[in-house]
Parts: structure tokens; C-alpha cells; sequence
């Protein structure tokens, strides 16, 4: 069973396939992450991982049994109780219900761990499968928005129904 892991250090070699394996598939509802991302992959690991480190973001991959990465599932620009959730699963691990599971568990550690009350999301109007994930997750449609220039929907989910009472709301970059 794929497990949700807080991004790491030793994670590099395994995330960097992952992206360059899925890149096309990606950049089909996604903007791309262009040429730099890539030539420069080791540093931006380095710089996640130090946004971690200062509590403002949480960066979790799916992680197969094999050690390979099937999906990215990050909380961004955590502050006032809210983040931005974005997210993308590889394409021989989609339509498997991974990418749901994954989205539901991560609401929970948003609620649990991290205090947070509320996430917001967007997808552009050609990915009907994040359209279907946020929605089967407890997200509902705010707006419209452009990513990458392309038209989008913004959603939003409190998390108040999820919340135990256990967050510890103090960065904990080992989480």
C-alpha cells in the first residue's frame, strides 16, 4: 500500500524520476515546469526542503512499495490557518483512487497536525480527474481562476469537521 511521507532529503533521486517520467503527461493539465526546474533540481530540493524546515509549507509524496514516488501532495504558504494544496500523481498510478486517498489523508494531517482550518485549491477546466479528487474530498467550487494562463476553478474546504483537538501547532519539519 502507497504511503504519504513528509518530503526528505533521500527523496531527491526517486522525486527527480518521478518528474522527469511525467513530465508531457503533466504538462497535458498542468503548466510545465520548464528546463531550469530540472537543471537546477538539487537546489530547489535543498530550498523545499529549508521551507519545511521554517513551517511555512508541508511537501508529502506518495511513496510505493519499491521506493518510487507516484504522486506529490504539498500544503503551501501555510499561514492564518489556511494553505494552498496542490498535487499530481503520476500517470501509471492514476485513476487507481490514489490520488482521493491521498487528498483525504493530507486534509486530515492539515487539520491534525499542521492547525490548520482551511485549504484552498485550483485546477484548470481540462483536468476533470483534480476536478473529481477535490470534489470527492469535501472541496467546493469558489471561483474561477487562470493558471498558467489557462482557465481554472478555485476551491475551497474547511477542515473543521476532521479536527481532533491534537494539532500541534509548532513547525515540526520531522512530521
Amino acid at each position: 500500500m502507497p504511503e504519504l511521507q513528509l518530503l526528505r532529503p533521500d527523496h531527491a533521486p526517486a522525486l527527480l524520476a518521478f518528474e522527469r517520467e511525467n513530465r508531457a503527461y503533466f504538462a497535458a493539465t498542468v503548466p510545465d515546469r520548464g528546463n531550469d526546474y530540472f537543471a537546477r533540481f538539487d537546489e530547489r530540493h535543498r530550498a523545499l526542503l529549508a521551507e519545511q524546515e521554517a513551517g511555512v509549507c508541508r511537501f508529502h509524496l506518495l511513496v510505493g512499495a519499491e521506493g518510487e514516488v507516484l504522486g506529490r501532495f504539498n500544503l503551501m504558504d501555510l499561514a492564518d490557518g489556511g494553505a494552498d494544496l496542490g498535487y499530481r500523481v503520476a500517470r501509471r498510478a492514476a485513476g487507481r483512487g490514489l490520488a482521493t486517498g491521498a487528498v483525504r489523508e493530507l486534509c486530515r494531517l492539515a487539520a491534525d497536525r499542521y492547525g490548520l482550518s482551511v485549504l484552498r485549491a485550483a485546477t484548470t477546466l481540462d483536468n476533470a480527474a483534480s476536478q473529481t479528487v477535490l470534489t470527492r474530498t469535501g472541496f467546493t467550487v469558489v471561483g474561477e481562476t487562470r493558471l498558467g494562463g489557462r482557465p481554472g476553478l478555485s476551491y475551497l474546504r474547511g477542515l473543521g469537521d476532521l479536527a481532533t483537538g491534537t494539532a500541534d501547532h509548532r513547525p515540526s519539519p520531522g512530521a
